[in-house]
């Protein structure tokens, strides 16, 4: 078998695991957030560290324990309601009618994008709204990236993400009431964070939140 044949299937195995833990957690997390949460941390260090698919830089991996984090808050558990686009909203539409829209990107090629609606958050976010966008490829996916105001100092400059089912990070929802789980606490960095040679689509302007986000996923101390 080739090199290359290989990375296939490594990256395949890469998304069976990360599949797998995101279901373990939406199952778990109900009963006890807090101990899903730490279970689901402790699997994909495991990942980071043993995996041919990690995105740590190369020279990053032998040292590597643990991804960091803030601790779990509840507060920043809810479940929100997507509402539709007020029209002329949102990042600029490319070309055709086809309702695509330009999304930042880390590297050189264009992800389409589509924007599907906005949901306004609560708890300590109460205020806050976020835009929610549909990945334009096949298969689709739910896709939310946001940054705020720890972005560039306690977190990743770029942002970090909710949510992007097609890679199975899926919080779960209610599809008949129209709403959406989303849990801060697992909000994570792209790949890009750790390597650039990945090209990450970012957070668009209008899902900078202007408040901290102290939870999930953070930059070491």
């Amino acid at each position: 078998m080739t090199d290359e044949l290989g990375g296939y299937l490594e990256l395949t195995d890469w998304r069976r695991r990360v599949a797998v833990m995101w279901e373990a957690w939406r199952s778990e997390a109900g009963a006890d957030p807090v101990a899903a949460a730490e279970r689901f941390r402790a699997h994909k260090d495991e990942l980071f560290r043993e995996h041919p698919q990690t995105p740590l830089l190369q020279a990053d991996r032998p040292g590597f324990s643990a991804l960091p984090y803030w601790p779990y808050d509840a507060a920043y558990r809810m479940e929100v309601t997507l509402e539709p686009d007020a029209p002329g909203t949102g990042p600029t539409p490319l070309g055709g009618g086809s309702g695509a829209i330009a999304m930042p990107s880390s590297g050189e090629e264009a992800i389409r994008f589509r924007r599907i609606g906005r949901v306004e958050l609560g708890g300590p976010l109460a205020g806050q709204s976020l835009s929610v966008f549909w990945i334009d490829a096949y298969g689709g996916g739910i896709f939310l990236p946001f940054r705020d105001t720890t972005s560039g100092s306690e977190t990743y400059g770029a942002g970090r993400y909710l949510l992007d089912t097609i890679k199975s990070a899926d919080h779960g929802g209610d599809h008949a009431a129209g709403t959406v789980l989303l849990d801060f606490n697992m909000a994570f960095h792209p790949s890009c964070a750790y390597d650039p040679k990945w090209s990450c689509p970012l957070a668009p302007p209008e899902n900078r939140l202007d408040v901290p986000v102290r939870v999930g996923e953070r930059l070491p101390r």
